[in-house]
């Protein structure tokens, strides 16, 4: 307005023709002239009226245009159309396309969409966020995987970039790995904090279920194992929310930049190793962070040692270990099953639910937040670790659940039973590591009773079936009670052309013939000795 009012001033009050005013004020000619034509066509002159504010004037000269034809079309629901698009697969064109269907005199496609844009910029504010140095760092995986070929068999499988960048300073860590597990979730988070040599105050990761267990907009459920590592580094964890990535916007763009400069670079290499690809990926990364800024001065890693580096909180001085958590259930024989290996718990807490924290060295068991037991964790599955001081005093005595109370109790269901608990027990290294077996079968009689079980070890036994699952597949499927197989039949060869052991002895007359100088006579002896074996066989 205060261009137009300049030029009415100074073509009615100082009587300057249009091309001076379009000189002075620096505009075109053709614009003086259609402002001065409104002005007439709203008959304005100079001074204007102390009353007319800019908007009063606005209206005086632009009034509002009689409604053309396509004013009055059907206008689509805009609210309803934003909904449709969230869900996979919708476009702008399928959704016009239904609007055609309902409403054939309807919009256009390009005004149809220009209609949905004008609404959705009323909606789509964006905040500007502002990050304080060693503040933030906001973590995410990138979409596109990388192929690494397995040198051995050729087969390719494809890595995952982790990507974990700095509020203030944008300095960016990125590593490949080969899922998204809570694994690589917690060792990627934990290596970037040791790539950027100290801590912020927050980490913001994206939401799956290796690290929020249950989403929530107002109270998430941390994984323990994303949790335990946040402890360790003495960071708050604050998720983005489901569907706001806009709350990580600098993990996303910083995931946009590690696919174009490290990712699309390496696209045409083959590695053979997990190892051989990340340290293509560090010396990209470098780069990367040394890349000077387009539209500023400095680079990431510029601004990192000016903004970030003074205010990260230093590195603990213990290493990080990754560790999960699992539950467990301590049987009888005070001891539970971990990976399938048997590990000893005190003798008075069986029975008990316990949590274990495992890591790649250690077990250990915890039990209303205090531990109980700690083992050096084993990879041999089947085998057990059993501590003394776990056991009670008559255990480590005598044992008492030993080999003969085990087959007592056997023999309660019958001789069977008893013979096999006895079996199973032998075959074991230690009789204790068939215990397990023994009461596995007696629990059978509960659901089969007692002939049937009997039934079923007696056979179990004739075939050698030294555990549980022959017990208990052989009466699932009602095999108790077939005929015990029969030994088989050891055959005699009998034949006319065979000789008895006797027939290779030496006897005085065969000596004397073998001492004898004439072969002839020799020769005739032996087949008269034959002559004699045969008819005595029985031949002809």
């Amino acid at each position: 307005m205060r261009m137009i009012k300049e030029v009415l001033r100074l073509h009615h009050s100082c009587g300057l023709s249009q091309k001076k005013i379009a000189a002075h004020l620096k505009c075109s000619h053709g614009a003086v002239g259609e402002y001065l034509k409104r002005a007439n066509a709203a008959a304005l002159t100079w001074p204007l009226p102390e009353e007319l504010d800019d908007a009063g004037l606005d209206r005086l000269l632009y009034p509002a245009r009689p409604p053309s034809k396509s004013e009055g079309r059907p206008q689509p629901n805009y609210v309803q159309m934003r909904e449709e698009l969230k869900k996979k697969g919708v476009t702008l064109l399928q959704l016009w396309a239904e609007y055609r269907d309902e409403n054939p005199l309807g919009y256009g496609l390009s005004q149809f969409c220009d209609l949905y844009r004008k609404f959705n910029e009323h909606l789509a504010i964006t905040m500007r966020q502002f990050h304080v140095g060693g503040d933030k760092a906001f973590s995410d995986f990138a979409g596109t995987k990388f192929p690494i070929v397995r040198e051995s068999t050729g087969e390719t499988h494809f890595a995952h970039l982790f990507v974990c960048t700095l509020g203030a300073s944008n300095y960016t860590f990125a590593k490949l790995y080969n899922d998204e597990t809570a694994a690589s979730w917690c060792n990627g988070q934990a290596e970037a904090f040791e790539f950027f040599g100290g801590t912020p105050i927050v980490v913001v990761p994206d939401n799956p279920k290796a690290v929020v267990v249950k989403a929530s907009r107002y109270e998430p459920e941390i994984h323990p194992s994303f949790e335990q590592m946040a402890a360790h580094y003495n960071v708050v964890v604050i998720p983005a929310r489901v569907r706001h990535p806009k709350d990580k916007a600098k993990v996303e763009a910083a995931v946009g930049l590690a696919t174009r400069w490290i990712l699309a670079v390496l696209r045409k290499r083959t590695f053979f190793s997990l190892l051989e690809a990340n340290i293509a990926v560090a010396e990209l990364l470098t780069r990367l962070n040394q890349k000077k800024f387009q539209k500023r001065p400095g680079s990431r890693l510029s601004l990192f040692e000016e903004l970030d580096k003074p205010l990260l909180r230093a590195i603990p001085g213990r290493p990080y270990e990754y560790c999960e958590f699992k539950k467990a259930s301590v049987n009888i024989d005070y001891h539970f099953i971990f990976d399938e290996h048997i590990y000893s718990v005190p003798f008075r807490f069986r029975f008990a639910k316990v949590d274990l924290r495992v890591t790649d060295t250690t077990i250990e068991v915890m039990l209303g937040g205090n531990r109980i037991a700690s083992h050096t964790r084993k990879y041999a599955p089947g085998r057990f670790t059993t501590l003394p001081e776990h056991q009670p005093q008559h255990h480590r005595d005598y044992g008492d659940w030993s080999p003969e109370r085990m087959i007592q109790r056997g023999e309660k269901i019958g001789p069977g039973t008893a013979k096999l608990f006895a079996a199973v027990m032998a075959s074991r290294a230690v009789a204790e590591q068939g215990f397990r077996t023994c009461q596995g079968i007696l629990r059978l009689e509960t659901l089969y009773g007692r002939e049937r079980l009997e039934a079923a070890c007696i056979r179990s036994l004739a075939v050698r079936g030294l555990t549980y699952k022959t017990v208990s597949s052989m009466l699932k499927a009602n095999l108790e009670s077939q005929p015990l197989p029969e030994k088989p039949v050891q055959l005699s060869i009998i034949h006319s052309h065979l000789r008895e052991v006797s027939s290779f002895i030496s006897t005085p007359k065969e000596n004397i013939n073998a001492n004898s100088s004439d072969d002839r006579q020799s020769q005739d002896s032996q087949i008269e000795c034959d002559g004699e074996r045969f008819r005595e066989s029985g031949g002809a």
